[in-house]
Protein backbone atom coordinates (compact mmCIF):
# COMPACT_ATOMS: atom_id res chain seq x y z
CA UNK A 1 0.00 0.00 0.00
CA UNK A 2 2.95 2.31 0.66
CA UNK A 3 4.07 2.21 -2.98
CA UNK A 4 0.51 2.98 -4.13
CA UNK A 5 0.34 6.08 -1.89
CA UNK A 6 3.80 7.11 -3.05
CA UNK A 7 2.63 6.93 -6.67
CA UNK A 8 -0.26 9.25 -5.78
CA UNK A 9 2.13 11.67 -4.10
CA UNK A 10 4.35 11.78 -7.17
CA UNK A 11 1.37 12.71 -9.33
CA UNK A 12 0.27 15.53 -7.01
CA UNK A 13 3.85 16.83 -6.74
CA UNK A 14 3.41 17.79 -10.38
CA UNK A 15 1.17 20.69 -9.35
CA UNK A 16 4.11 22.32 -7.57
CA UNK A 17 6.70 21.43 -10.19
CA UNK A 18 4.89 23.08 -13.12
CA UNK A 19 5.04 26.47 -11.37
CA UNK A 20 8.85 26.43 -11.05
CA UNK A 21 11.05 28.73 -13.18
CA UNK A 22 12.41 26.96 -16.24
CA UNK A 23 9.48 24.53 -16.21
CA UNK A 24 6.33 26.62 -16.47
CA UNK A 25 7.21 27.82 -19.99
CA UNK A 26 6.47 24.32 -21.34
CA UNK A 27 3.07 24.47 -19.65
CA UNK A 28 2.10 28.04 -20.53
CA UNK A 29 2.93 27.95 -24.26
CA UNK A 30 0.65 25.02 -25.28
CA UNK A 31 -2.04 26.27 -22.88
CA UNK A 32 -2.00 29.72 -24.50
CA UNK A 33 -2.04 28.25 -28.02
CA UNK A 34 -5.00 26.09 -27.08
CA UNK A 35 -6.85 28.99 -25.44
CA UNK A 36 -6.29 31.24 -28.48
CA UNK A 37 -7.59 28.54 -30.85
CA UNK A 38 -10.73 27.99 -28.79
CA UNK A 39 -11.34 31.73 -28.32
CA UNK A 40 -10.86 32.29 -32.07
CA UNK A 41 -13.23 29.44 -32.88
CA UNK A 42 -15.92 30.79 -30.56
CA UNK A 43 -15.57 34.37 -31.88
CA UNK A 44 -15.74 33.15 -35.47
CA UNK A 45 -18.76 30.98 -34.65
CA UNK A 46 -20.48 33.94 -32.96
CA UNK A 47 -19.79 36.09 -36.05
CA UNK A 48 -21.34 33.48 -38.36
CA UNK A 49 -24.32 33.07 -36.05
CA UNK A 50 -24.86 36.84 -35.93
CA UNK A 51 -24.82 37.06 -39.73
CA UNK A 52 -27.26 34.14 -39.95
CA UNK A 53 -29.66 35.74 -37.44
CA UNK A 54 -29.53 39.06 -39.32
CA UNK A 55 -30.30 37.27 -42.60
CA UNK A 56 -33.12 35.31 -40.99
CA UNK A 57 -34.74 38.43 -39.53
CA UNK A 58 -34.37 40.26 -42.85
CA UNK A 59 -36.34 37.46 -44.52
CA UNK A 60 -38.91 36.95 -41.78
CA UNK A 61 -39.05 39.84 -39.32
CA UNK A 62 -41.50 38.00 -37.07
CA UNK A 63 -38.63 35.63 -36.10
CA UNK A 64 -36.82 38.45 -34.29
CA UNK A 65 -37.82 36.97 -30.93
CA UNK A 66 -35.64 33.92 -31.67
CA UNK A 67 -32.53 36.05 -31.15
CA UNK A 68 -33.14 36.02 -27.38
CA UNK A 69 -33.24 32.23 -27.45
CA UNK A 70 -30.43 31.45 -29.89
CA UNK A 71 -27.64 33.43 -28.18
CA UNK A 72 -28.01 31.77 -24.74
CA UNK A 73 -28.11 28.38 -26.48
CA UNK A 74 -24.93 29.27 -28.40
CA UNK A 75 -23.21 30.27 -25.13
CA UNK A 76 -24.21 27.00 -23.43
CA UNK A 77 -23.07 24.98 -26.45
CA UNK A 78 -19.73 26.81 -26.59
CA UNK A 79 -19.04 26.23 -22.90
CA UNK A 80 -19.96 22.55 -23.30
CA UNK A 81 -17.60 22.13 -26.25
CA UNK A 82 -14.78 23.87 -24.36
CA UNK A 83 -15.36 21.73 -21.25
CA UNK A 84 -15.33 18.40 -23.09
CA UNK A 85 -12.81 19.17 -25.83
CA UNK A 86 -10.31 21.55 -24.25
CA UNK A 87 -8.25 18.88 -22.50
CA UNK A 88 -8.34 16.58 -25.56
CA UNK A 89 -7.07 19.26 -27.95
CA UNK A 90 -4.63 20.49 -25.29
CA UNK A 91 -3.11 17.03 -25.10
CA UNK A 92 -2.57 16.94 -28.87
CA UNK A 93 -1.01 20.40 -28.93
CA UNK A 94 1.11 19.85 -25.83
CA UNK A 95 2.48 16.44 -26.86
CA UNK A 96 5.58 17.85 -28.65
CA UNK A 97 6.36 19.94 -25.56
CA UNK A 98 6.08 17.06 -23.07
CA UNK A 99 9.55 15.70 -23.72
CA UNK A 100 11.00 19.15 -23.04
CA UNK A 101 8.82 19.49 -19.94
CA UNK A 102 10.07 16.15 -18.60
CA UNK A 103 13.64 17.19 -19.35
CA UNK A 104 13.18 20.53 -17.54
CA UNK A 105 11.84 18.74 -14.46
CA UNK A 106 14.73 16.27 -14.45
CA UNK A 107 17.24 19.10 -14.82
CA UNK A 108 15.56 20.99 -11.98
CA UNK A 109 15.79 17.96 -9.68
CA UNK A 110 19.26 16.68 -10.58
CA UNK A 111 21.07 19.45 -12.42
CA UNK A 112 21.75 16.96 -15.21
CA UNK A 113 20.38 17.37 -18.74
CA UNK A 114 19.41 14.22 -20.64
CA UNK A 115 19.64 13.68 -24.41
CA UNK A 116 17.39 16.61 -25.49
CA UNK A 117 19.79 19.56 -25.88
CA UNK A 118 19.21 23.27 -26.24
CA UNK A 119 18.93 23.00 -30.04
CA UNK A 120 16.29 20.28 -29.93
CA UNK A 121 13.56 22.68 -30.98
CA UNK A 122 15.25 22.71 -34.39
CA UNK A 123 14.56 18.98 -34.69
CA UNK A 124 10.93 19.28 -33.59
CA UNK A 125 9.56 17.53 -36.74
CA UNK A 126 11.69 14.48 -35.97
CA UNK A 127 10.56 14.53 -32.34
CA UNK A 128 6.92 14.69 -33.48
CA UNK A 129 7.42 11.67 -35.77
CA UNK A 130 9.01 9.71 -32.92
CA UNK A 131 6.14 10.72 -30.62
CA UNK A 132 3.57 9.53 -33.18
CA UNK A 133 5.32 6.15 -33.48
CA UNK A 134 5.38 5.81 -29.71
CA UNK A 135 1.71 6.73 -29.41
CA UNK A 136 0.86 4.18 -32.12
CA UNK A 137 2.64 1.40 -30.21
CA UNK A 138 0.82 2.37 -27.01
CA UNK A 139 -2.52 2.47 -28.83
CA UNK A 140 -2.01 -1.04 -30.22
CA UNK A 141 -1.00 -2.26 -26.76
CA UNK A 142 -4.17 -0.67 -25.38
CA UNK A 143 -6.42 -2.07 -28.11
CA UNK A 144 -5.25 -5.68 -27.77
CA UNK A 145 -6.09 -5.63 -24.06
CA UNK A 146 -9.09 -3.30 -24.02
CA UNK A 147 -11.26 -5.40 -26.35
CA UNK A 148 -11.20 -8.57 -24.18
CA UNK A 149 -11.80 -6.45 -21.07
CA UNK A 150 -14.83 -4.79 -22.67
CA UNK A 151 -16.20 -8.22 -23.61
CA UNK A 152 -16.19 -9.15 -19.92
CA UNK A 153 -19.02 -6.64 -19.37
CA UNK A 154 -21.27 -8.91 -21.46
CA UNK A 155 -20.54 -12.12 -19.50
CA UNK A 156 -22.95 -12.82 -16.60
CA UNK A 157 -21.37 -12.95 -13.11
CA UNK A 158 -17.95 -12.06 -14.54
CA UNK A 159 -19.29 -8.61 -15.45
CA UNK A 160 -19.44 -7.79 -11.72
CA UNK A 161 -15.63 -7.62 -11.65
CA UNK A 162 -15.34 -5.99 -15.09
CA UNK A 163 -15.56 -2.33 -13.85
CA UNK A 164 -12.78 -2.91 -11.30
CA UNK A 165 -10.56 -4.57 -13.90
CA UNK A 166 -11.25 -1.74 -16.33
CA UNK A 167 -10.28 0.91 -13.75
CA UNK A 168 -7.05 -0.94 -12.94
CA UNK A 169 -6.24 -1.24 -16.62
CA UNK A 170 -6.99 2.46 -17.11
CA UNK A 171 -4.63 3.39 -14.26
CA UNK A 172 -1.90 1.18 -15.74
CA UNK A 173 -2.31 2.72 -19.20
CA UNK A 174 -2.16 6.26 -17.80
CA UNK A 175 1.06 5.42 -15.97
CA UNK A 176 2.51 4.02 -19.20
CA UNK A 177 1.34 7.08 -21.13
CA UNK A 178 3.10 9.63 -18.97
CA UNK A 179 6.19 7.67 -17.98
CA UNK A 180 6.97 7.51 -21.70
CA UNK A 181 8.11 11.14 -21.79
CA UNK A 182 10.88 11.03 -19.16
CA UNK A 183 12.03 7.51 -20.07
CA UNK A 184 11.84 8.34 -23.79
CA UNK A 185 14.33 11.13 -23.15
CA UNK A 186 16.73 8.38 -22.07
CA UNK A 187 16.20 6.45 -25.32
CA UNK A 188 14.17 3.72 -23.63
CA UNK A 189 11.61 2.19 -26.00
CA UNK A 190 8.06 1.20 -25.04
CA UNK A 191 8.85 -2.50 -24.29
CA UNK A 192 11.68 -1.41 -21.97
CA UNK A 193 9.41 1.14 -20.30
CA UNK A 194 6.82 -1.56 -19.57
CA UNK A 195 9.48 -3.78 -18.04
CA UNK A 196 10.77 -0.97 -15.82
CA UNK A 197 7.28 0.01 -14.70
CA UNK A 198 6.33 -3.61 -13.93
CA UNK A 199 9.05 -3.63 -11.24
CA UNK A 200 7.10 -0.86 -9.45
CA UNK A 201 3.61 -2.01 -10.32
CA UNK A 202 1.88 -0.73 -7.16
CA UNK A 203 3.46 2.68 -7.55
CA UNK A 204 2.39 2.72 -11.19
CA UNK A 205 -1.21 1.97 -10.23
CA UNK A 206 -1.12 4.72 -7.58
CA UNK A 207 0.25 7.23 -10.07
CA UNK A 208 -2.28 6.20 -12.76
CA UNK A 209 -5.17 6.39 -10.27
CA UNK A 210 -4.09 9.92 -9.38
CA UNK A 211 -4.02 10.94 -13.05
CA UNK A 212 -7.50 9.47 -13.45
CA UNK A 213 -8.83 11.53 -10.53
CA UNK A 214 -7.27 14.77 -11.77
CA UNK A 215 -8.54 14.18 -15.32
CA UNK A 216 -12.10 13.79 -14.05
CA UNK A 217 -12.05 17.07 -12.06
CA UNK A 218 -13.64 19.99 -13.97
CA UNK A 219 -11.29 22.92 -14.69
CA UNK A 220 -8.35 21.13 -13.02
CA UNK A 221 -8.38 18.67 -15.91
CA UNK A 222 -7.18 21.53 -18.16
CA UNK A 223 -3.72 21.18 -16.59
CA UNK A 224 -3.87 17.42 -15.94
CA UNK A 225 -1.41 16.61 -18.71
CA UNK A 226 1.54 18.84 -17.64
CA UNK A 227 0.94 17.89 -14.01
CA UNK A 228 1.13 14.20 -14.93
CA UNK A 229 4.24 14.67 -17.09
CA UNK A 230 6.01 16.59 -14.31
CA UNK A 231 4.99 14.04 -11.68
CA UNK A 232 6.11 11.16 -13.92
CA UNK A 233 9.47 12.85 -14.52
CA UNK A 234 10.03 13.16 -10.79
CA UNK A 235 9.00 9.56 -10.18
CA UNK A 236 11.35 8.33 -12.90
CA UNK A 237 14.23 10.48 -11.68
CA UNK A 238 13.93 9.38 -8.06
CA UNK A 239 12.84 5.75 -8.43
CA UNK A 240 13.73 4.37 -11.86
CA UNK A 241 17.05 5.99 -12.69
CA UNK A 242 18.90 5.54 -9.39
Amino acid sequence: MGDFIQGLKYLFSGFTLITRPGIRLYVIVPFLINSILFAGGIIYGAHLLGDFIDWLIAQWSWLEWLEWLVWPLFLILSLTVVFFCFSIIANLLAAPFNGFLAQAVEHRLTGVTCRIDDNSLLTLPGIIVTAIKSETRKFLYFLVRAIPLLLLFAIPLVNVAAPVLWLLFGAWMLALEYIDYPLGNHDLAFPEQRKILSHRRKMAFGFGAGVMMVTLCPVINFIAMPVAVAGAARMVTEKFLD
